[in-house]
């Protein structure tokens, strides 16, 4: 699905206009200042800077509506590119929290971030779901053990998770976040209706994501096209080197209504 179809389907399965859409305001360009500010933090590698330019930090999340004041939920961070940017914004007056499936190799993949300098206040939260015996390391959560929380953001995910699994995170989502919290998904495009293939096992049909979000209670509020990548052709696996770095991904918010 190329850009302007998908930006059709999107208008007409979004449940929420702008004009209805309200959230408290941060000053034009401060969020965009503080995550430029986060980046600069000795605690990120090289390799990780070398990332900045294709992942677009400032501009997705102004996009998802971050502020400084937010509780905040990071699903599967993994090796933490985004948990080393969130967590000095959050740090003084929000507050950051992650979970991933446990034990497995994301949750391992994390224990070293955990003790890096100023992510001391960065809490986990357990996925409260034991782990399947064939050793699936995505598998369903249980509802997390959180107060409420404002925000809850996931980079590149969705698509490790089976659908039922998937239905699962998105209730467990729905459940911890406030009435009119935000859910912000970042992820590979896949074609729309396309079926499973060898090369687009990590890629998901963006139509699909929405529908099923919104089966879990959710209302689409926006989509982004900043990492939109027009010379994907959306036909290879992200991991081949022609696509590693230049993948097309969709960027969307969703929100929990407020009654």
């Amino acid at each position: 699905m190329r850009p302007l179809l998908l930006a059709a389907t999107l208008a007409g399965l979004s449940t929420l206009s702008a004009q209805g859409f309200a959230q408290p305001v941060t000053p034009p360009g401060e969020i965009r200042r503080l995550v430029v500010e986060a980046m600069q933090s000795d605690i990120r590698t090289d390799e990780e800077r070398a990332r900045d330019r294709n992942r677009q930090a400032p501009q997705i999340l102004d996009f998802f509506r971050l502020r400084p004041d937010m509780r905040v939920i990071e699903i599967l961070p993994f090796s933490g590119w985004y948990t080393k940017i969130l967590a000095p914004i959050l740090q003084d007056d929000g507050k950051l929290y992650v979970t991933h499936p446990s034990p497995t190799f994301y949750s391992d993949a994390f224990i070293p971030v955990a003790s890096l300098p100023g992510l001391e206040d960065v809490e986990e939260i357990a996925w409260n779901a034991p782990p399947p015996a064939d050793g699936n390391p995505f598998f369903a959560p249980g509802l997390w053990d959180a107060e409420p929380v404002d925000l809850v953001l996931t980079f590149r995910n969705y698509h490790n998770f089976a659908v039922d699994a998937r239905m699962a995170v998105n209730e467990s989502v729905f459940d911890v976040l406030k009435p009119g919290g935000l859910y912000g998904i970042v992820d590979h495009t896949r074609r729309h209706m396309e079926p499973d293939n060898s090369e687009n096992g990590r890629r998901m049909d963006p139509v699909l994501v929405i529908r099923e979000v919104q089966a879990a209670g959710f209302e689409l509020v926006d989509y982004s096209e900043v990492l939109r990548r027009p010379d994907d052709e959306l036909r290879y696996e992200v991991g081949r080197p022609s696509v590693t770095g230049n993948s097309d991904r969709f960027t969307l918010l969703f929100r929990r209504p407020e009654s």
